[in-house]
Order: C-alpha cells, then sequence, then structure tokens
C-alpha cells in the first residue's frame, strides 16, 4: 500500500533547558511544554490512594496475608498477564504471605478470563481468595461460580467494563465508570503494581513490618516495564515513570534472572536496553508460551531466581517463538492469498476486513491480524475454529475506530451474532458460532463503514522533519534511543529525507541492508529495512522514512537508519 508522509505539527517550540533542538522538535511534536513533564522520578507517580477500590482489595488481602490465609492468582495467557502473575507471588510472598499459587488458563481448554471451569479447577486447591490480574471485568459467571464455592474474588484488571460489573468482593481497574484514579491507561500489571503498593503502606500502618523486613517494590519494576511496553498501552506520563525506572533497574542489572535471560538469548544487551528491545525482543519470546502451549512456563521464568534455570527456560521460549514465526509466515502467505482472490484492489475491500481459514491457529491469529491491519491500515478480525463449530476471532484496529465499541454496536444491533467479547480501543477478542461468521463480516463492515471513510484508510506516516547531515551521527543517535521511554501514544522519533542509495544486499533472506548518503549532504550511513527483500530496478534514489538508532556489531556502536518506508524517486 502507498503510504503519506506528513510532518508532525510542531506548534511553537518551548525552549526547555539543556535539551538538545532535535530532541526539542521532538517533544514539541508530542505536546510537552516543560522540563517537568520529563521529570521520570518515582515520586512523581500518582498516588495509589486514587484508584477506586483499594480499599476493599486492601481489606481483603490484608486478611488473607496476616490470616495466613491461601490466595490464588488467576492470570492471563499474555505478556502482561505474566508479568501480572510473576509480580504479585513475588509481592505477596515478601509481604509475609506464605500460602501463594497461580493458575494460567490454558487458551485452547479453557479460554480467556475467569471461566467457570478455571475456577472449578482453582476450587481443588481450596482457596480463601481468588485474586485475578488482568482479567476478570467480564467474568460474570465465573464469579459466581466462585461464590457458590465460598470463595472471596478480588478483580484487578485494566479492560474495559461491559454493561454488567461481577459480583466480586472488590474490583480495582482504572477503566471503570466514574472511577477518579487519572491515568485510564496503566496495564495489568501497572494495576496489580499499584494493590501491591497499597497493601505494603496499609500493613506499614498496621505495624506488620516490625517484626519482618518491608520489601522494596521497586524491585519489581523491571516487571512492571515489561508488561507494560508488551500489552502497548498509550504511554502517558505516569506509564512512561514506570518504564523509564524499570529500564532504569535492567541497565543496572537489577532484574530477575528471566528478563536477563530473555534480553541475552534475543541478543540484546542489558545494559544498554530501551522500551523496543522489551517490545520486540522480549515480550514476543514471553508471548510464544501463551500462543503455542502453556503461559506457565513463561512464569516460571519470571519467577525464578536461579540464574541457570532462567537460561533454560528463556531457551525454550526462544523455541516456540521460532515456531510461532514459521506458522505465523504460512497464516500470513494464506491471508494474503484469500485477499488476492476476492480479486480487489486495496480501495475496494473491505472497510472491516475479516478473514478465516479452518486450519489457522488460534493463538497466533492476534499477530496475523496485526501484520494484515499494518499491509492495508483497516481494522481486522482474524478467525480460528476453537472447537466444534465455534471461531475463536482477534482483532486490531486503526486510528478513528474504537474496536471494543464497534463489537459492542454489532452485538447490540444483531443479538445472539457474537457470543462474547471484550477489549480495548485498538485491539480486542470475541467468540461466535462458525455458522454465524459470513453475518458477522457483513454487520462488521456495515459498522466499520459508519465511522471511516475511505480517507481514514490511507496509511500516513507521520515524520518529525529532515535530520541535517551532521545529525545523523551516532551522538544523536543515542540521544533520541535513550531519550524515551517511547511507544503507543508516544511515539519514538521518525524522520524523512532524500537518499542517494550507494549499494545494498540482503540479509537474512528477507531484510535490505544499504548504505546511503543525503541527497544534500556528504556523510555516508548504514540502513536497514526489515522484511524488504528488494528495491525497484535501477533504483539509485530513495525518499525515506526512518528512526534513527544504533547498532551494535563485535562491540563496535554505530548509527543506523531503521527504514520503515521507502520510495523510489
Amino acid at each position: 500500500m502507498t503510504k503519506h508522509i506528513v510532518r508532525r505539527p510542531h506548534g511553537k517550540v518551548v525552549p526547555l533547558a539543556d535539551i538538545h533542538p532535535v530532541l526539542q522538535r521532538v517533544y514539541a511534536a508530542r505536546e510537552i511544554e516543560t522540563a517537568a513533564e520529563l521529570d521520570y522520578t518515582l515520586d512523581k507517580l500518582l498516588p495509589p490512594t486514587q484508584l477506586g477500590g483499594m480499599t476493599e482489595a486492601v481489606a481483603l488481602l490484608e486478611q488473607a496475608v496476616c490470616g495466613q490465609q491461601r490466595i490464588v492468582v488467576v492470570g492471563d495467557f499474555d505478556a502482561d498477564g505474566a508479568t501480572s502473575c510473576a509480580l504479585s507471588l513475588r509481592a505477596l510472598r515478601a509481604m509475609g504471605a506464605s500460602d501463594v499459587h497461580y493458575l494460567v488458563p490454558n487458551r485452547f481448554e479453557f479460554g480467556y478470563g475467569l471461566t467457570p471451569e478455571i475456577v472449578t479447577v482453582a476450587a481443588e486447591l481450596q482457596p480463601d481468595l481468588i485474586m485475578t490480574v488482568d482479567n476478570g471485568i467480564s467474568s460474570i459467571e465465573g464469579v459466581a461460580t466462585a461464590r457458590q464455592h465460598g470463595i472471596q474474588v478480588l478483580i484487578t484488571d485494566h479492560h474495559l467494563p461491559g454493561k454488567q460489573l461481577p459480583a466480586a468482593a472488590a474490583i480495582v481497574n482504572p477503566n471503570l465508570r466514574d472511577d477518579p484514579f487519572p491515568s485510564k491507561n496503566l496495564a495489568g500489571v501497572g494495576v496489580v503494581f499499584y494493590v501491591m503498593l497499597a497493601l505494603r503502606a496499609h500493613l506499614r500502618e498496621q505495624g506488620w513490618f516490625e517484626h519482618r523486613t518491608e520489601p522494596n517494590l521497586a524491585q519489581l519494576l523491571d516487571l512492571v516495564a515489561l508488561g507494560t511496553v508488551a500489552d502497548v498501552v498509550p504511554l502517558d506520563r505516569n506509564n512512561r515513570i514506570l518504564i523509564h525506572q524499570g529500564i532504569q533497574r535492567l541497565r543496572a542489572g537489577k532484574c530477575v534472572p528471566g528478563i536477563r535471560a530473555l534480553l541475552e538469548i534475543a541478543g540484546r544487551n542489558p545494559q544498554r536496553v530501551v522500551a523496543s528491545d522489551l517490545g520486540f525482543a522480549v515480550g514476543p519470546r514471553l508471548n510464544a508460551a501463551g500462543r503455542l502451549d502453556d503461559m506457565s512456563l513463561g512464569i516460571e521464568c519470571l519467577l525464578t531466581d536461579d540464574p541457570g534455570t532462567a537460561r533454560r527456560l528463556a531457551t525454550k521460549l526462544d523455541k516456540f517463538n521460532r515456531d510461532r514465526k514459521g506458522i505465523e509466515s504460512d497464516m500470513q502467505t494464506r491471508a494474503m492469498e484469500a485477499i488476492a482472490g476476492l480479486d480487489l484492489q486495496d480501495e475496494q475491500l473491505p472497510r472491516g476486513l475479516c478473514l478465516f481459514d479452518p486450519d489457522w491457529h488460534q493463538g497466533v491469529i492476534g499477530i496475523l491480524a496485526s501484520r494484515i491491519k499494518e499491509r492495508f491500515h483497516r481494522p481486522v478480525i482474524a478467525f480460528a475454529r476453537s472447537g466444534e463449530g465455534e471461531l475463536k476471532g482477534s482483532a486490531r484496529s486503526v486510528s478513528g475506530l474504537h474496536i471494543r465499541d464497534a463489537l459492542d454496536a454489532v452485538a447490540a444491533s444483531h443479538p445472539g451474532l457474537i457470543d462474547k467479547f471484550g477489549g480495548h480501543a485498538m485491539a480486542a477478542g470475541l467468540s461466535l458460532a462458525e455458522d454465524n461468521y459470513p453475518a458477522f463480516s457483513a454487520a462488521f463492515n456495515n459498522e466499520v463503514s459508519r465511522h471511516l471513510s475511505a480517507d481514514d484508510l490511507t496509511g500516513v506516516i507521520y515524520s518529525d522533519g529532515e535530520l541535517s547531515d551532521q545529525e545523523l551521527s551516532l551522538d544523536t543517535a543515542q540521544l533520541l534511543r535513550n531519550a524515551g521511554p517511547w511507544g503507543q501514544g508516544f511515539p519514538a522519533p521518525l524522520f524523512d529525507g532524500d537518499f542517494t542509495v550507494l549499494g545494498y544486499r540482503v540479509v537474512g533472506e528477507k531484510h535490505l541492508k544499504m548504505t546511503l548518503q543525503p541527497v544534500l549532504g556528504r556523510c555516508q550511513i548504514d540502513g536497514i529495512a526489515f522484511n524488504t527483500p528488494t528495491l525497484p530496478a535501477d533504483c539509485q534514489r530513495v525518499h525515506l522514512a526512518y528512526r534513527l538508532d544504533t547498532n551494535e556489531f563485535r562491540d563496535i556502536v554505530s548509527p543506523q537508519l531503521i527504514v520503515e518506508y521507502i520510495e523510489a524517486r
């Protein structure tokens, strides 16, 4: 798909003391006006007391910890869920809980969340309290089942609630209606970190730590950073503080052995780690366990304090990730063949695109939906069979369409078409009867068409402008790399400009390595375009959208352009 490069409006660039002019321009485009907004010290975090439901949650946990009751943490099968689960167990045990266990539903047997089936499994452990992490806000039936077993439930979640809330003993979720917490963007791991902060403060007031060591919960910020980045939640200032602090711990070597092992097996230097390393190297390897097998492998990797065990588990996770890539590549090929079979041009494709293949792996449909969305820049739902006569779908959206609200609208106007759904603005999951797939596809396309015009489906790349010859340097690259954390809602700096191609070659079978020179400059710099195996014939000049980053090879660090888009000139 042809994309349009649009330069970000900078407005008035407010001079920020001791900040490089390039960064001043970048920050201005992200509406940063004062240096105080870039203060990522821990004392600038929003206080836990502002989160609704915290008093009830802390009372439940105090009773469980101080009364030595049995707690079962029920997690989710993605990286946010895994980090939430590991953080909960580490924090509760450090505060004196002696009987804490966890369960994570196998996505192929139990599906997502606190289902009645997983409650039945949990009940065999005879818990006094079930605490959900990164799930539970839509678990009406699961909570009801727990109450029938006489088990109290504490829900910690960040997903959007439905019209009805589960009858849990306590719910902590910043996205509940009328919740006063200023940041609605906490990931699941951020929510449970806040719960643990509030619990520790309360136990301190009660004198609980007079005869036992009070834990330093900042030691868990590496887990918070990983889960927050991997879940692609918007990086408002509060989330940037959490991630920045977690990354500082990673760089200082103060992280759990599992994260260090995953970084090393991905070829990342822990001392130079940035948010994108967590998002593109660690997160996918952790997620691979939940996609192809059982996320308990990933949770155990984050729970172990033994480096040897961490390395062994990270090696298994890396193998799962390589298997996942192979499955995904095959599914993407088949998806593109199905789209080609429609005999439509890009602009004639449905505005809301649904895809289904009976042989697709349900653990990989989320990644597939993301890839197809990036290719065609429209909301996409990929479906796979999840049982006899049932489909599971994973949805990804584009700016301008709140995907969960769109599913809600389809469910309201077509009762019975969707069995269940939930999610965020940009990602959601659903299930429906296979017989309903054609009708759902049409209804979804109609709903998307109500909100998105043809112009909305045009791929736009937002650029921070052009870098001069002198700015295409290692110093600038390191400056930009360390100025984050960058991510969703606070995007990494992206620039554009004209370059002469001095030479190129294909590496890793599908990546384009180039030697480039700015048309109006004299420097030479390497560039790499991932998943771009060739250039147009006789192409000597290109317009690029790129990120200026560093490349470390054999202990030599050099500047490099990470090319996001190539346009032949």
